[in-house]
């Protein structure tokens, strides 16, 4: 670009994501690699054309109302725009752009990992290695839930979801899901449809978080859709914290009725819920389900695809607003 737009990056983004940026932009980089702050976004607006942020900046409406307009683009390095007043953002006249496609197979990976470290006994097995506390075995030793042939119940079934019904189905495992609405049948590859979680619920041995967290479906799983899950049911979260009323995931964890858990995302990020660190049936990570060399490069690549559309006049192809 002749004159070069300047770039507000908040997180330290891959080297080859950095290389390309600064290579096309004037970039300006937050060193201490920590998340902007409403007060940062206000006033990095009156200095830089864009912003490239993650997930863990913020910025909804009151900070929406104070930002300078000079700034034209938020270009999201995700997938979920949460995080963002799309209505606040376009009322502004500010495009925002995410990063879909790209991290699907990454984060059922993950999705995948949990579920199996919740199934098998992860936490407590590799607890027990490392502390150098296994000195005995029995038929009846760590005995945990087979994932192959198990249902498996998938809440969205978006480009995650999807992905993660075709690793299950190496498993052998029988998948419905539940989507806003039905795939086709070349998307549905076999899985069976629910319209409704009350028909998806009751017949989840496993059930899998992979929509987006909106209004609707923040909570989602509460007191009363947990215990509608069969018996020692498994959960996994890969999606958002929010979709999770965490104190009643405890209790059914406390009660038996879910059996286990894999989390990757939590309501207080960074920082999870230190009331699951108690149980060692639930298998956490640190909200990492893109954390690959090849997925966080495609990922800011995207965005900067995005931006690169945008200053060229053209519609980048993840406008939202």
């Amino acid at each position: 670009m002749a004159n070069k737009p300047t770039l507000w990056v908040p997180r330290h983004l891959s080297a080859a994501t950095l290389e390309r940026a600064r290579r096309d932009y004037d970039v300006i980089l937050n060193d201490t690699d920590t998340a902007g702050t409403p007060q940062q976004i206000i006033e990095m607006s009156s200095k830089v054309d864009a912003m490239l942020p993650c997930h863990s900046e913020r910025f909804d409406a009151a900070t929406v109302a104070q930002m300078d307009p000079r700034t034209k683009i938020v270009a999201n390095h995700s997938v979920g725009t949460d995080h963002c007043d799309l209505a606040a953002l376009g009322a502004k006249g500010i495009m925002v752009t995410n990063t879909p496609d790209v991290l699907s197979d990454a984060t059922a990976e993950i999705a995948m990992l949990l579920m199996l470290g919740a199934a098998r006994h992860a936490v407590a097995g590799d607890r027990m290695v490392r502390s150098g506390a296994w000195d005995f075995w029995s038929p009846a030793f760590m005995v945990g839930t087979q994932v192959s042939g198990a249902r498996l119940g998938i809440v969205g079934m978006g480009r995650v979801g999807r992905s993660f019904a075709r690793m299950a189905r190496g498993f052998g495992m029988e998948i419905h899901y539940y989507n806003r609405s039905r795939l086709s049948p070349e998307d549905e590859q076999g899985a069976t449809y629910h319209d409704s979680l009350d028909s998806l619920l009751p017949i989840s041995n496993f059930l899998a978080l992979h929509c987006p967290a909106t209004p609707e479906t923040t909570g989602l799983m509460n007191a009363e859709t947990l215990a509608a899950l069969p018996k020692g049911a498994i959960l996994v979260n890969t999606a958002r914290g929010a979709l999770v009323k965490e104190a009643d995931l405890v209790d059914a964890l406390d009660s038996g009725h879910i059996a286990a858990a894999g989390l990757d995302c939590f309501v207080t990020e960074p920082g999870g819920n230190p009331a699951f660190s108690r149980f060692d049936n639930v298998f956490m990570m640190p909200h990492v389900g893109s954390a690959t060399v090849r997925t966080r490069d495609a990922m800011g690549f995207r965005a900067l695809d995005n931006l690169d559309a945008f200053f060229r006049g053209d519609r980048p192809r993840d406008a939202l607003t």
